[in-house]
């Protein structure tokens, strides 16, 4: 039960740490560093807390308000989601093509003009 919760907060913070790579520069600069600092850089709250002269409270209220607001702009805005999928068809492109490159067949054309197309229209 332990390792499931621990589970949970490992795939939050990455999770997290996506959505700020994505984002983070959408965020208030002092937001964004303290953000920074306990996502990315793994510092406790307390530890943050004293580095930037507020309470422990105030860190863990910045980090709440910073997390439900990345997780807005991707709700509105969808660009890991479109990366994601950009990524999956990249890769089926290229299982297909190692395909071809091993068969020497060339009727796999056909998947990756395709899978290409789908990738120039989501653009």
């Amino acid at each position: 039960m332990e390792d499931m919760v621990m589970d949970d907060k490992l795939k939050e913070k990455v999770e997290l740490s996506i959505l700020f790579d994505f984002y983070g520069e959408l965020l208030k600069s002092h937001n964004k560093h303290v953000f920074e600092d306990y996502i990315l850089n793994d510092l406790s709250l307390s530890e943050i807390a004293e580095d930037q002269g507020i309470s422990r409270q105030g860190v863990f209220d910045i980090v709440k308000r910073c997390s439900r607001q990345l997780k807005d702009y991707e709700e509105k805005l969808c660009l890991v989601k479109k990366f994601e999928e950009t990524k999956e068809k990249v890769n089926r492109i290229k299982e297909i093509s190692e395909q071809m490159m091993e068969s020497k067949n060339h009727n796999c054309l056909e998947e990756i003009i395709m899978i290409s197309d789908k990738i120039l229209k989501d653009l």
